[in-house]
């Protein structure tokens, strides 16, 4: 897991708030050691957490004071992320680690969502606070990741029997733990080309394979790991109707530097679900095509599949 430190780039010129930033990095880092060590109590996780998110919300009441004092254009926007951080995001984190009775695992992983939130937050909304970076807003997805919610939640439930909660709908690519990967390219009507990037926990993905197989225990393989995404490509590609079929190949299946590096081609849409098991990552892109185009990969496509 990657050590969780404070560094210099962070700092935005604002005393009061720089050192607040750099005391939740101590905090976050000190849960972290935690973590690491054998035979760390559910009492003391607790009492760290609680502290983490004490302080956290101090910081956001201070920070919101700041920037209503220098009466900054996108306080409300600003606000309303701290809000969901609040409301949304730690809520599911906490509920995870409750349903994990605080499981080192589960620390772990809410240490890694901390340090990677705080930080991006700090670059990019922070910094916006004093000019040094644009603020960036997602328009017009609510109802578009409310129907991916649904169809999601259905996929886990018939596959997992789970049930899946939206954490973060603005997913930023970090690590799930050890995941597994699977990128799916195909065209809709009307000369749409949507690209479908896919992660799933492994205790999450073991699951499904128990399932499929009967067995109480499997290890994953690349056949069993194909098999399982195979399934949630039939469930999930059901929100974009292909034009023709589109067989997953097990070359679609992608390791984690391959997921970070087809992540690095930007998804307008990104979201982080949480099971009581694992994360599930759900991504996707669209761009449209011109219409000769579409056909001649569709020839090709079905030559490969011929050859």
């Amino acid at each position: 897991m990657e050590k969780v430190v404070w560094d210099e780039k962070f700092k935005i010129g604002v005393e009061a708030v720089d050192k607040a930033h750099a005391k939740l990095f101590r905090i976050i880092g000190k849960l972290q050691e935690l973590s690491q060590e054998a035979g760390t109590y559910e009492h003391t996780y607790k009492e760290a957490i609680k502290y983490l998110e004490d302080y956290s919300m101090k910081h956001f009441l201070e920070e919101e004071a700041y920037m209503r004092s220098i009466r900054y254009s996108e306080y409300a926007w600003h606000k309303k992320i701290h809000d969901n951080f609040r409301d949304k995001t730690l809520v599911s984190l906490k509920r995870d680690l409750a349903l994990s009775n605080y499981s080192t695992g589960a620390v772990q992983r809410f240490v890694s969502i901390m340090n990677n939130w705080l930080k991006e937050h700090i670059m990019q909304e922070d910094q916006a606070i004093v000019g040094k970076a644009t603020v960036r807003r997602n328009k017009g997805t609510s109802t578009q990741v409310s129907v991916i919610s649904r169809t999601v939640n259905r996929a886990m439930q018939d596959l997992f029997q789970l049930d899946a909660k939206l954490m973060n709908t603005d997913y930023k690519g970090q690590n799930i733990g050890n995941g597994y990967y699977c990128l799916q390219k195909y065209d809709v009507e009307g000369g749409l080309r949507v690209q479908l990037l896919l992660g799933v926990e492994e205790p999450l993905l073991l699951r499904g394979i128990s399932l499929m197989t009967g067995a109480e225990e499997e290890k994953v393989t690349s056949d069993t790991a194909f098999a399982v995404f195979e399934k949630l490509f039939q469930q999930v590609g059901r929100l974009f109707p292909a034009e023709t079929e589109y067989p997953l190949e097990r070359e679609n299946m992608l390791d984690r530097d391959g997921f970070r590096k087809e992540f690095m081609k930007v998804y307008p849409c990104s979201l982080l679900f949480s099971t009581k098991v694992g994360y599930f990552v759900f991504c996707y892109r669209s761009w449209r095509v011109k219409s000769h185009k579409v056909q001649a990969d569709t020839e090709m496509d079905k030559d490969s599949q011929k050859r």
